[in-house]
């Protein structure tokens, strides 16, 4: 479950309705505060909505185990997806267009929040992500024939998703979704000036 009164918004509850909401989601071991460094770089007319992982981790959160990095088990990561879509649908009413963003264990979760309602959003941007492995019913069939805009990046240096984790996002994606995938050179595991000014132009005004 979400807990709505530690959500962090870049818009008062009076200036919310009819903008765009951006929902996003941090990295294993962070908190809802993270992500809103973003904000003044991606375009104004979204709402940001930050949100914290259900799961107490070291001195933040996590949205589900770990596991073996970049693969973890799949049913976890499904009931977290499923408290953040009850959130979601709690604050749909006000936001015409809802798009997704997560950096790490976030971006997967972003990924598998457009799995589960490959037409509730707009896009979903994976920072430093990964696609979560094993899923064989027809959630994956659902995507490709929606083909929804997703947006990838990584750096060429990170030490902390395995190449293969990063690799399979970047298949899973081309064959399910119209994807923008970037590479950055140079980059750990972060996110880079070039990288926001990409994600930027991806999510428009």
């Amino acid at each position: 479950m979400i807990d709505r009164d530690v959500v962090q918004w870049t818009r008062d509850p009076s200036e919310r309705s009819g903008t765009p909401l951006l929902v996003t989601m941090h990295g294993v071991g962070s908190n809802e505060r993270d992500l809103l460094g973003l904000a003044p770089a991606l375009p104004s007319s979204w709402t940001l909505a930050s949100l914290r992982a259900p799961m107490p981790w070291g001195q933040g959160f996590s949205w589900y185990p770990l596991g073996t990095p970049g693969s973890p088990a799949l049913e976890p990561v499904d009931e977290s997806v499923s408290g953040v879509l009850d959130w979601i649908d709690s604050v749909a009413a006000d936001h015409p267009r809802i798009g997704l963003l997560g950096f790490s264990q976030g971006g997967s979760m972003a990924l598998q929040l457009l799995r589960a309602r490959p037409s509730g959003f707009a896009f979903a941007v994976s920072l430093s992500g990964f696609v979560v492995p094993g899923v064989t019913d027809g959630r994956d069939t659902a995507v490709e024939q929606v083909r929804p805009r997703v947006f990838l990046g990584h750096g060429d240096l990170d030490p902390v998703i395995p190449a293969e984790a990063t690799a399979r996002a970047q298949a899973w994606a081309a064959a399910h979704t119209a994807v923008t995938d970037r590479t950055y050179e140079g980059l750990p595991h972060a996110v880079s000036a070039a990288e926001l000014a990409d994600v930027a132009a991806f999510i428009g005004g």
